[in-house]
């Protein structure tokens, strides 16, 4: 079936990706892997490709008001070469709330160096001990007696692109939460990586997103001036609320493009690979596997793009964002272990594209609200 999501624009950005990640990221990535993060120049590679500045005004620098089409084309591009951008996803994932829960004076200060990747940001909300439950979070940001700054301690787990971030938004309790609203109190704080009491404490080893400068913070007695704050003091919740749309469906396309790649790294091997005197895509196993895969590609690709089309709009609400990751993300995970099941033992190594693929999508049922969390959305949207 024709696609419709993408126009010109957005293949000819596909077109220069490409070529890109060619060029500069595929020859490289195991090492990049090996070190667990990109290289930091690279970032301002990306920045002078324009992607870092896509949906940052173009006063501060950016492209402007840009289709998150540009992002899926991202997505596919990286997982249809079996790479990522590293700790640059969690940077991209964050250009609407430095846009739209920023002062001018905010905005003046960090967009600029934001787009061009000088000035790296990161988010940190899970804590060792409070994960989908943001309201349970412990790390607090105690004000000031002059109100000049806030006082942060607390300890933050799997900050993705932590260690090369220049700025990192912490989500902390700045006061005590209401009796009818356990959200209420929290806030964002943007934390400058350079401060006294900020310290990289681990760097956990993890299952897939092997270059994504994934780490532990530890934030202790910080002082943050009162101008850091994003969103105003308590606004906490409802800043990262407002993102969770775009964040679900950034997912949900991920998904997708991790399984479109997985059908297309298995068709190619099971030609080559030979069994029993003939190549494995002869058997009627084999056919039947790629054919139920494609098959719930297709399902994939028709219900991202539907969610693409519906965000550019302004449409997509919180709950079909939720059903979009539901969906893409469990579907893409059957489809890329019958992938790397076809490729045998040679999946199981990460050598083979399949099973980095297999890796780093094991993440998307967990980061940005679990399977669990999205079927309690879906459920409560149906009256359940």
């Amino acid at each position: 079936m024709r696609r419709t999501a993408f126009h010109d624009g957005h293949e000819a950005f596909r077109a220069v990706l490409r070529d890109f990640i060619a060029a500069e990221i595929t020859p490289v990535y195991h090492e990049w892997e090996a070190a667990g993060r990109v290289p930091r120049d690279f970032y301002l590679k990306l920045g002078e490709l324009g992607i870092l500045g896509f949906g940052v005004p173009e006063e501060y620098g950016g492209a402007g008001p840009t289709s998150f089409k540009y992002n899926a084309v991202m997505a596919e591009e990286c997982a249809r070469a079996g790479v990522t951008f590293g700790g640059a996803s969690a940077h991209l994932a964050l250009s609407a709330t430095f846009v739209k829960h920023t002062t001018d004076e905010q905005r003046k200060r960090w967009l600029p160096a934001f787009a061009t990747g000088e000035l790296m940001t990161a988010i940190a909300i899970t804590e060792p001990g409070a994960g989908s439950d943001v309201a349970g979070l412990s790390a607090t940001a105690a004000p000031s007696e002059d109100g000049a700054h806030h006082l942060l301690s607390g300890v933050k787990s799997f900050v993705s692109g932590g260690a090369q971030a220049d700025l990192v938004l912490v989500a902390c309790r700045t006061s005590g939460a209401g009796r009818d609203d356990r959200r209420g109190g929290l806030s964002l704080l943007a934390v400058d990586t350079r401060s006294a009491g900020v310290t990289v404490s681990s760097e956990p080893t993890t299952l897939g997103l092997r270059s994504s400068d994934i780490v532990e913070m530890t934030f202790t007695d910080v002082r943050v001036p009162a101008e850091n704050v994003v969103g105003g003091p308590g606004n906490g919740f409802a800043c990262l609320a407002d993102i969770f749309p775009q964040e679900r469906l950034g997912i949900a396309v991920g998904a997708y493009a991790h399984a479109a790649a997985a059908v297309r790294f298995a068709s190619e091997y099971v030609r080559g690979r030979t069994a029993f005197g003939k190549p494995l895509a002869a058997f009627q196993n084999t056919k039947f596997v790629l054919a139920d895969c494609k098959a719930d590609v297709d399902a994939l690709q028709a219900v991202a793009d539907r969610a693409l089309d519906a965000f550019d709009a302004g449409e997509l609400t919180a709950d079909e964002a939720a059903s979009a990751k539901l969906f893409c993300t469990e579907t893409a995970a059957r489809v890329i272990d019958k992938c790397l099941q076809l490729h045998g033992g040679h999946g199981f190594t990460m050598e083979h594209p399949v099973a980095r693929l297999y890796a780093d999508n094991r993440a998307s049922r967990i980061f940005g609200g679990t399977s669990e969390i999205m079927r309690t959305i879906v459920a409560k949207s149906m009256g359940l």
